[in-house]
């Protein structure tokens, strides 16, 4: 690996080329697991299949067409960002990231456009640069099954239902950007997926109003099982790499991981910013790895779906996530299947764990008994909460994590102001 220019990573340029290989990877190893013909055919079917939660996109149109489209969003994802001149910092990684896991299984390189128009048209409206509101364009195509399902799975003409499919899916991004802003008073950055918590709100009163015209969608799981040996090989040599690139770039990453440990994460915690882009490579390899191995561990299923939840883990390893206070959520996740009505390898459970370290930041700020409690309680909320918006948000953990949130800090905060009394 002497091949690799310890500049590498403390320049923009550096950072963005280390960013684009990451998705040219997935890009490639789409391409080699599936002929041409079958990865067209699979996005295809990827585009129009309805792909409200949980639809994955390994089930629907096969690991390459999946894997393609993945790397597809990611280098247009990177591209926007460098077309803005946005500073490759923890919010950029984990919002890439985020798009790269989600393009698993919800997102396609269709339906997020609507969600993106909609926030630009609010900076335009607000007479603001886009590079403002960009991130929230980003994570907001959380919602973009809502422009699938309307174009494609209502009864009736196209005439109608495409039109209609991208006027809503335009407003829902215009109004994230006013909603999100304000509702992450509600959990006070505890939950690291505000615009998830977002999204649920407005997604909720959507559907609500879909209802009410008898507009009704049934619930659906696609999951596909039996590639956990080649989507485990891919995926620890790829976080493994990651450790090697940031130890290489700087040989004291290690040290520097131990001062990653100490922060609580509550958002904003940009650990670009803090400790620099070569550990935090470091803190991403290592927690896509706790992921893959807790999937694995508990005889879970790598796909389309925990895929996404592992990617998310990584990206926001680069913004408020370590081991340190990730690894209480799973054992709280861990305990509720012990004592509830489901299994710890239940589809939803494994999400459930994968993305309800969106509370790691309680147990960073409170504690690990805290981030147990808060995993226990997540593990409940998130299956109930799915009905509300249909699943149409696919960030419904960071729903269900913000009422988590929202719950819980006042009344950790009311006791230690009598603790102190």
């Amino acid at each position: 690996m002497g091949f690799i220019d310890p500049e590498i990573g403390t320049t923009n340029s550096g950072r963005y080329f280390v960013m684009t290989i990451y998705a040219i990877v997935l890009l490639i190893f789409g391409l080699f697991q599936s002929s041409i013909e079958d990865i067209l055919k699979g996005l295809y079917r990827i585009i129009v299949e309805p792909d409200f939660l949980i639809t994955d996109y390994i089930g629907v149109g096969g690991i390459g067409a999946a894997f393609v489209n993945s790397g597809l969003l990611t280098l247009i994802s990177i591209y926007v960002l460098y077309w803005l001149n946005i500073n490759i910092t923890g919010s950029a990684i984990s919002t890439v990231w985020l798009i790269s896991g989600f393009s698993f299984f919800g997102k396609n390189i269709f339906n997020v456009w609507f969600i993106i128009i909609g926030v630009v048209l609010y900076a335009v409206y607000q007479k603001d640069k886009i590079n403002k509101y960009i991130y929230i364009g980003l994570l907001g195509t959380c919602l973009a099954p809502m422009v699938t399902q309307i174009i494609f799975g209502m009864k009736g003409p196209k005439i109608i239902s495409m039109p209609l499919g991208i006027v809503i899916g335009i407003g829902a991004g215009f109004i994230l950007s006013p909603l999100s802003a304000y509702l992450m008073r509600m959990h006070q950055g505890f939950n690291l997926y505000n615009i998830g918590f977002t999204a649920g709100i407005l997604g909720t009163v959507i559907v609500s109003l879909f209802k009410s015209y008898g507009f009704l969608i049934e619930s659906r799981i696609i999951w596909s099982s039996g590639n956990n040996r080649t989507l485990s090989l891919f995926l620890f040599l790829m976080f493994a790499s990651m450790m090697a690139i940031g130890l290489i770039l700087d040989k004291g990453s290690i040290m520097k991981l131990k001062r990653i440990y100490s922060y609580p994460g509550r958002l904003v915690t940009d650990f670009v910013l803090l400790e620099g882009f070569s550990v935090t490579l470091v803190n991403m390899g290592v927690n896509g790895i706790l992921g893959v191995l807790y999937i694995i561990i508990i005889g879970g299923d790598l796909n389309g779906p925990t895929i996404g939840g592992i990617f998310t883990i990584a990206g926001f390893s680069s913004f408020g996530k370590h081991a340190k206070n990730m690894l209480p959520i799973f054992i709280g996740v861990y305990l509720g299947s012990i004592t509830k009505i489901w299994n710890i390898n239940d589809p939803s459970i494994q999400l459930a764990a994968l993305f309800g370290t969106t509370l790691a930041p309680l147990a960073g700020e409170f504690g690990w008994k805290i981030g147990i409690l808060a995993g226990f309680l997540h593990s409940s909320v998130v299956l109930n909460v799915s009905d509300l918006h249909a699943g149409f948000n696919l960030y419904n953990n960071g729903f269900a994590g913000g009422i988590v949130a929202a719950v819980l800090v006042p009344i950790i905060e009311a006791f230690r102001k009598d603790e102190t009394k």
